[in-house]
């Protein structure tokens, strides 16, 4: 079943790009099974998973306790819609704004649903609180983000593939480069509503911001009267090594914006927490989803949040990320340009006179390892927090092997 000529992948392959629109590039391998940081294909063969989903999978695959979870709702109820009130919402809600030391929650399905949930509140939140005229409200976000990509997200996009073609676009928006408080400081103006960044910015390449940034836009917000919005969507819930990325310069925004991990990689979840005053402006009918807060996902998300309660998976992202980080700083000049990131996530730029991110990522699948590309020449990592040390060296001495630095 191993050999080339006996393997069902090639077909698999094919017949998923003849019926399937071609929104994605992925790596030609088809899992069929997985467990903790490891995956399997059609043909039986095991590879270490080092994207984790986009940090969708921060607890691994499959991990017992919401396995566990999963299974004991599914006997019980999964659906009722926001029309009534199941037994596992209160508890879900309570806990998650526990977590994130807010007030109020809304939950959604997706990543983008709740982005497009912070944009709504922020909208009417500067109308009804701050003051703003209707129809005048601005928020401001970093070039190269990524929030998802609705018509509206994608509005503020500045990546053409996400953007080009899908116009006309929404206004109200206006972009700041990354990490730069000047330029953002003189941004703000009256008609300022929100400022919404990604903490850590992941599509972009793993971009850590300047030390004190986040302080400097929670300081800037807080003196224009402005909402500090933090994407979590990818960086939070553990990834970094803290429970979310904002918490390493100690500052809470107005609002977190949480999804992927929040699921424990079994049903989508995503949720906005904030204040009473942010999430209070909105009244029944004016947002809402069938799907968002469904009995199946509350029950998930809840063991998600013991898992973080405990600290084990921040701890774990704390102490394992810094041998990840060490063993691949280690690669600069030896066929990596680059490595940025915090805990188990890692952005590593390849030398582009060597061979470009998607290249690195099809040999490094060869050996036995999934990672992905953006942007040309940087592969992302991002392994679930259940990994091991051992499993963390090899997978360094492939990229290195695979680089020529070994």
């Amino acid at each position: 079943m191993n050999s080339i000529v006996d393997s069902r992948t090639p077909s698999a392959v094919a017949d998923a790009e003849r019926w399937t629109a071609h929104n994605y590039h992925p790596l030609p391998v088809v899992i069929s099974e997985a467990q903790g940081a490891w995956v399997t294909d059609i043909d039986g063969r095991r590879f270490l998973d080092f994207l984790s989903g986009y940090s969708a999978l921060n607890f691994g695959h499959r991990h017992p306790k919401l396995i566990a979870a999963a299974h004991a709702q599914l006997d019980r109820l999964t659906l009722t819609s926001r029309a009534f009130i199941h037994d596992q919402f209160a508890e879900f809600c309570h806990r998650l704004a526990d977590l994130t030391g807010q007030e109020l929650v809304l939950p959604m399905n997706t990543g983008a649903e709740a982005v497009e949930t912070a944009i709504k509140v922020a909208r009417k939140w500067g109308y009804q609180v701050k003051g703003v005229p209707d129809g005048q409200a601005k928020i401001i976000v970093a070039a190269d983000n990524f929030h998802g990509r609705t018509t509206t997200i994608i509005s503020f996009s500045t990546d053409d593939d996400a953007r080009a073609d899908f116009g006309p676009y929404t206004p109200g928006f206006q972009i700041v480069p990354y990490g730069d408080l000047t330029a953002l400081a003189d941004a703000v103006d009256d008609f300022t509503v929100a400022v919404l960044l990604e903490p850590i910015q992941g599509e972009a390449g793993v971009l850590v911001p300047p030390d004190g940034y986040l302080r400097g836009v929670r300081e800037l917000c807080d003196r224009r009267n402005v909402l500090f919005l933090a994407d979590e969507i990818q960086s939070g819930l553990g990834r970094t090594g803290m429970t979310f990325a904002v918490d390493h310069e100690g500052v809470r925004p107005d609002m977190h914006i949480m999804g992927k991990a929040l699921g424990g990689g079994i049903v989508p979840v995503s949720a906005v927490a904030a204040s009473r005053e942010v999430l209070g402006v909105l009244k029944p009918g004016e947002h809402g989803s069938t799907f968002g807060g469904n009995p199946l996902s509350c029950a998930v998300a809840i063991e998600v949040i013991k898992l973080l309660e405990t600290g084990e998976f921040q701890r774990r992202s704390a102490e394992l990320g810094g041998l990840l980080h060490e063993q691949l700083r280690a690669l600069i000049g030896r066929g990596v340009t680059a490595v940025r990131g915090r805990g188990l996530w890692a952005g590593v730029d390849i030398d582009p006179s060597i061979m470009s991110g998607r290249e690195a990522s099809e040999k490094l699948m060869a050996r036995g390892m999934l990672a992905k590309d953006t942007h040309g020449v940087t592969v992302r990592l991002a392994p679930p927090l259940v990994i091991e040390e051992d499993e963390i060296r090899w997978a360094v001495r492939q990229l290195a092997e695979v680089i020529g630095a070994a």
